[in-house]
């Protein structure tokens, strides 16, 4: 893929991935009622919310959506979340962060969730950097991108206009 002016995705190519994303979370969980979106506060949880408006207009499974809050510069510290573990307990459930970096955010939140017993556990990242030094991979995922370590992913989920840009 070619960057043009920095930006690695626009507004259509990142709604493309958010459905193709969408779509691919209901081929993993077509049998389940129920499907918990675990969103890593804050972009993570804006892109648990788009995840979900698009699958309940391609299916009929019942999502519900969790906030993360997850202190990114010392994530072992307490991890937060807005349903408490009987509300996800026993249901598949997908945790979602806009960029998988170093793998740090992700391997602590599933950390997190492991002390409750799942029927299924996904994770699902808008952007893979590809610079993980935890074994934490992605199931879903817009776009796998080699970067420098120097270089930064930022991406836009708010307004009317969508971007993912290298900074």
């Amino acid at each position: 893929m070619e960057v043009k002016n920095n930006i690695i995705l626009n507004h259509d190519e990142i709604n493309h991935k958010i459905r193709r994303i969408a779509f691919q979370i209901y081929e993993a969980n077509v049998n389940e009622k129920e499907v918990v979106l675990a969103g890593i506060d804050s972009n993570g949880y804006i892109f648990a919310k788009k995840l979900k408006t698009v699958l309940q207009k391609i299916s009929d499974i019942n999502v519900i959506l969790c906030k993360v809050t997850i202190d990114k510069k010392n994530p072992w510290l307490d991890i937060k979340t807005s349903l408490s573990p009987e509300d996800y307990k026993n249901k598949s459930l997908v945790l979602v962060d806009d960029v998988l970096n170093s793998g740090t955010t992700l391997i602590y939140g599933v950390k997190h969730f492991l002390n409750v017993p799942l029927k299924q556990f996904k994770t699902a990242v808008l952007v893979n950097r590809n610079h993980k030094k935890y074994p934490v991979k992605a199931d879903f995922k817009g776009i796998s991108l080699s970067t420098s370590l120097h270089e930064h992913v930022h991406i836009n989920l708010d307004g009317k206009s969508f971007e993912a840009f290298l900074e």
